[in-house]
């Protein structure tokens, strides 16, 4: 690693000749894979972003320049140049570095990004701030071709076409196509011809000196020998001017397109074409099982898990095929979450009633809605932290018209390693407010399963929040029954202490229970809450302790106290959950641990707040 280790920023970068930046692309692949293969993380979008990435910050002054990069995932290669190479052992690891853009971590990551398609909206809102404060900068977009399928990508397409004196770029990191031998040569010289002074001031006269028919002949004559040689420019309509599409991995490419494009005024968009896994013959074969890896090692690439307890994920997986079996209306959507939402087997064995939206949560969502109208039966495999992103169409499209949708929502809780940008933390909060909605959470693999059932056979909008990884190892039931709504279990019986419990958080609960001798009640539902079960456990019990895997301010825990006051009901009670504040990424079980959510937790906070098997303070007055 002879030139990555003398790179501590990109001003030590743009010190290389140009000649050496190749040789320091291989050492910082092998640097990635090294680095990854140890600590797991995202690989495949990461080797192939090493190139794009050096020219990026070879070219431009960041972090004057301003980069944002859409989703973040691909963001290692940046980290490593930008000081934080020695860190990269601690990635996604409790108080280590983050998986994806954060603020907070470096100044050259200039918008936290985790989710798609935001960084065409962050860089104009950069780019019109330096339009604004009279400042010389570029702002650039580095977006997925996958994020491009999202509505708020061209929704901010749509806005900075008509702003044509920001200094926005656009770079579409095309990794689903590769170039074919008629683009090649031809394209590369193309597209530096169109990034070019010459170029650029041709266009600015014939608009300014030819007539107008001439000059329609002329935008149809240019229009026309692009598209001999590259995709249809609709990024043109939106007011862009469109370059490439060159190869992404092509550093002779890059760098003098790039530093054309510099010194273009206007929003520019270019087209890169990249390969996931790029480098690594194992993860160019297969970028989907390369994409989020744990630790392996790369001699041998990754071996077959063994297997363990079957995942919440897998549950709903088999749950979908199962009743996709007996009912013929069920279709399955998912927005770009195939694998992590466990719906491979129903893709290959429903293929006509499984339908991928792209990463369009808000569309996912109202289509749903549609064919609910239509008398089918929609499950929506969403995780929680994206359905956040499609709120309004929960609401006004789905609940308002009280429409027969059900909502598997994945990785309900925290989720470790992705942190806070992922974290399912909020879904029990926004979807109790909601009119209509059934709100379930399973305490094991079986619940799940039958909590599924139920939500499918409700007539209405259900959602059940289930958590990342393997549950308990609870026996799972192949038949396709239904729970009675609103109804609780308890699960443990004791004195003094009731503990209502919702989803993940009842294993641990009923652990804590057996050092302090409380009842467990499995609480199922959120909403609507069991009530009667509420004033049981209150008739019966001094103490009263909620205890959910979701954030406490309006959550489970505020639906138990609601309940109270309603019934008039003064009782002790203490309200366990996620605090008010960003959790960050780490191991999971550290994490609940840390907020006091792990049995341990749960016993002392019931301990210290009720002063149970503490001994009196005694005070001599003496």
């Amino acid at each position: 690693m002879k030139l990555l280790d003398t790179i501590n920023d990109p001003a030590d970068l743009r010190k290389l000749p140009r000649t050496q930046l190749t040789p320091l692309a291989h050492e910082l692949r092998q640097f990635l894979l090294d680095s990854v293969s140890k600590t797991g993380g995202h690989l495949s979008s990461n080797l192939g972003t090493v190139e794009l990435t050096i020219a990026l910050h070879y070219v431009f002054n960041t972090p004057e320049d301003r980069i944002v990069w859409d989703v973040g995932h691909q963001t290692y290669s940046h980290k490593i140049l930008t000081g934080r190479r020695e860190r990269m052992p601690s990635l996604r690891q409790l108080n280590g570095l983050s998986g994806f853009p954060k603020r907070d971590e470096s100044e050259y990551d200039t918008f936290g990004t985790a989710h798609s398609s935001t960084s065409i909206s962050a860089a104009l809102g950069m780019a019109t701030a330096a339009k604004i404060k009279g400042e010389k900068r570029k702002a650039i977009a580095v977006i997925g071709d996958g994020s491009m399928t999202a509505g708020m990508a061209f929704e901010a397409l749509n806005n900075a076409g008509v702003e044509d004196d920001v200094d926005l770029l656009v770079v579409l990191n095309d990794n689903d196509m590769s170039i074919s031998p008629p683009v090649g040569a031809l394209n590369r010289y193309l597209a530096r011809l169109m990034s070019g002074q010459f170029y650029a001031a041709a266009k600015n006269v014939g608009k300014t000196m030819l007539p107008a028919p001439m000059l329609e002949l002329a935008k149809k004559l240019e229009e026309h020998a692009k598209g001999m040689v590259v995709p249809a420019t609709m990024f043109e309509e939106f007011g862009f001017n469109y370059i490439g599409p060159i190869d992404g991995h092509d550093l002779d490419s890059l760098i003098p397109t790039l530093e054309n494009i510099k010194k273009l005024k206007g929003p520019q968009f270019l087209h890169v074409v990249t390969k996931k896994g790029q480098g690594y013959k194992l993860a160019e074969a297969e970028p989907i099982l390369y994409h989020g890896t744990g630790k392996f090692n790369p001699s041998e690439g990754i071996k077959p898990a063994k297997a363990t307890k079957i995942t919440y994920t897998e549950v709903f997986g088999n749950w979908l095929c199962d009743m996709a079996h007996v009912d013929k209306r069920l279709v399955g959507i998912t927005p770009a979450m195939r694998e992590g939402s466990g719906m491979v087997r129903f893709n290959q064995e429903y293929p006509d009633r499984y339908f991928d939206v792209g990463i369009a949560e808000q569309h996912s969502v109202t289509f749903a809605g549609g064919l609910a109208t239509e008398g089918m039966k929609p499950v929506v495999a969403i995780y929680s932290t994206f359905l956040q992103r499609a709120y309004d169409q929960l609401i006004h499209d789905v609940a308002l018209q009280n429409l027969d949708v059900t909502f598997a929502l994945d990785r309900a809780g925290l989720v470790g390693a992705d942190g806070a940008t992922h974290a399912g933390n909020y879904d029990i909060a926004y979807l109790r407010c909601i009119p209509n909605m059934v709100v379930m959470a399973p305490s094991d693999e079986n619940e799940c399963r039958k909590m599924l059932t139920t939500a499918y056979r409700f007539d209405g909008p259900a959602a059940v929040r289930y958590p990342r990884g393997a549950g308990v190892g609870a026996a799972i039931e192949p038949a396709l029954d239904v729970i009675e709504i609103g109804k609780g279990v308890v699960r443990r019986e004791g004195k003094g202490v009731a503990i209502l419990a919702f989803g993940s958080m009842v294993a641990p609960s009923i652990k804590a229970a057996d050092g302090l001798n409380a009842t467990v009640a499995d609480m199922r539902f959120v909403k609507p809450l069991d009530v009667e079960l509420v004033k049981q456990l209150a008739q019966n019990h001094d103490y009263l302790v909620t205890v959910e895997e979701g954030c406490t301010m309006g959550g489970a825990g505020s639906a138990v106290a609601e309940a109270l006051a309603e019934a008039g009901i003064a009782k002790p009670l203490l309200i366990l959950g996620l605090p008010d504040r960003f959790i960050d990424h780490g191991d999971p079980a550290l994490l609940l641990a840390s907020v006091g959510l792990d049995a341990h937790g749960i016993g002392k906070s019931i301990r210290e707040r009720f002063g149970i098997g503490e001994p009196r303070l005694v005070v001599n007055n003496t």
